[in-house]
């Protein structure tokens, strides 16, 4: 038995195969164990005798078969057994087995069953996302005050969200997203005045946005209610959320218009270019808060760059009016997405202001005139989508709208013209290149500019050549002592190289006849 080995650290060491029972026998009075992001496979047998652990990580691997027994009475446990292939049920007893269970991290494993009441004892941190549970929430979280993240999305979660959640003072991040959680938001949400991440997405909740979330949950960064099933006008007030990062209200049904304080959104007006973190209590999870993040049409999971994401998708509800001018204030913004809906009017040249805008979709509305030149400003845009509108006019040629060569992201605005559409426009006979900035017209300019720079560049390189020659030769031609001395220093170089070649010459000769 290895007794004196209180830590042992092989993370991400390609490790393979199974583990021998040897080990586990072996290493039981180790109090730190980390084996994660390996390819270690087969079960792990109970861990009833670890009665010291404080740290077990064997996250990342393919460990499978059911979940190991423990009893741990330490202080400050932490227990990671996320992205494996662990499926049963969680016992039930887990909790009172790790009564000071500090973290713990189940995620993405095939766990069935319903959620054991006595994790409600957790003190810090609890995933259970991606696994296959079932049933409702429990409501017992009325004893656990130290509770920061709680994530249970992407499971088949039924019911409605417990009142007791929010009996926990310090919950920063709750995460139910991707279940089967339905009836309205309830009014208990609002107790939990410390939440920076709200995030209930892909659920069946009805009713309104309670205007409640814009008056009490003024530390959210990260709201999150897409694909549900809202309805009525999106709540002004939502703009009193001043470090709203990112907005996502997509795929309800919402109507009435985009409120012109969304403007507001103070944090949205930051160019962010440090990290920094999600969660206030960052130090006392040791974890960062992760987040699914739609944008340039691709679902992306962020983590560590989350606090860089800056967003908001109103997309796919039945919001109509015209698009607030205001929001041309947002200089932070990265993503915005407002298609799928009945908005109308022009596009503002002011749309220019968005100068970190990455991505922009404002298709499928009811959209008309013509698209700003001003946005060609937009140096960091890489993703474009306004088709489906009534768009008219040329499409802007110049910086980023030159990559844009896909015509399916105009389709369906008849009277746009101009590259990378077939339609030409009346004053530009030639608009399939995508280096065509204007026509033959200017082309021909192009190429009579480029002919001059070029007659330029001779007559620079031979004046060149006549100053250097001068100024090289000059003084010799017109001054005698110069010229006698010159060609002594001539003579004397080319005495020195012969004779240096002829002793090497000669030493050589020597050396092959000696051989």
């Amino acid at each position: 038995m290895q007794k004196n080995i209180i830590g042992l650290y092989m993370s991400s060491t390609e490790i393979s195969d199974t583990i021998p029972d040897w080990f586990w026998r072996s290493f039981s009075q180790i109090q730190y164990l980390d084996i994660s992001s390996n390819g270690i496979t087969g079960s792990v047998p109970d861990l009833t005798d670890f009665i010291t652990l404080e740290y077990f990580n064997l996250s990342s691997n393919h460990f499978e078969g059911p979940l190991p027994n423990f009893n741990c009475p330490t202080m400050h446990l932490h227990v990671d057994l996320s992205n494996n292939s662990f499926s049963g049920v969680i016992h039930s007893d887990i909790g009172k087995s790790m009564p000071h269970l500090i973290s713990l991290s189940l995620s993405k494993n095939k766990l069935s069953g319903e959620i054991p009441l006595s994790l409600c004892q957790l003190d810090s941190f609890l995933d259970l996302s991606e696994n296959l549970l079932f049933g409702e929430l429990p409501n017992c979280w009325n004893h656990s005050p130290n509770i920061i993240v709680m994530d249970f999305s992407s499971n088949n979660l039924l019911g409605s969200i417990p009142p007791s959640i929010c009996s926990l003072p310090n919950l920063e991040s709750l995460h139910l997203s991707n279940n089967n959680l339905s009836g309205e938001l309830p009014l208990s949400l609002k107790n939990c005045r410390r939440l920076v991440t709200l995030d209930l997405g892909q659920n069946g909740f009805t009713g309104g946005i309670p205007t409640w979330i814009g008056g009490s949950l003024l530390s959210l960064k990260i709201l999150s209610l897409r694909s549900n099933k809202l309805v009525g006008n999106i709540p002004p007030n939502l703009s009193r959320l001043s470090a709203l990062q990112i907005l996502d209200l997509a795929n309800n049904n919402l109507s009435g218009n985009i409120p012109s304080r969304f403007g507001n959104f103070s944090a949205m007006k930051v160019l962010r270019k440090t990290y920094g973190t999600i969660l206030e209590n960052h130090n006392g999870t040791g974890r960062e808060d992760n987040m699914q993040v739609t944008i340039k049409g691709i679902e992306t999971g962020y983590s560590t760059l989350l606090p860089l994401v800056v967003a908001m998708d109103l997309s796919d509800n039945n919001l109509s009016e015209m698009i607030p001018e205001e929001l041309t204030s947002l200089f932070g913004l990265m993503s915005l997405n407002l298609s799928g809906n009945h908005l109308t009017g022009e596009i503002t040249e002011k749309i220019s202001a968005l100068q970190q805008l990455e991505s922009l979709d404002l298709s499928r509305n009811n959209l008309f005139g013509g698209i700003p030149s001003s946005m060609i400003a937009l140096t960091f845009l890489s993703y474009l989508n306004l088709s489906y509108n009534n768009l008219s006019g040329k499409i802007p040629t110049g910086n980023q709208f030159q990559t844009f060569s896909d015509p399916s992201i105009y389709a369906d605005n008849p009277d746009l013209c101009g590259f990378p559409l077939p339609q030409k426009c009346k004053d530009d006979e030639t608009n399939h290149d995508p280096n065509a900035i204007g026509g033959d017209k200017q082309n021909d300019n192009a190429m009579d500019e480029e002919g001059s720079e070029m007659k330029w560049l001779y007559m620079s390189m031979g004046l060149g050549f006549a100053v250097g020659f001068w100024a090289t030769f000059g003084p010799l031609l017109f001054n005698r002592k110069w010229r006698e001395a010159y060609f002594r220093l001539v003579d004397q170089v080319y005495d020195m190289v012969y004779v240096a070649l002829a002793v090497v010459s000669a030493r050589f000769k020597e050396h092959k006849v000696a051989a």
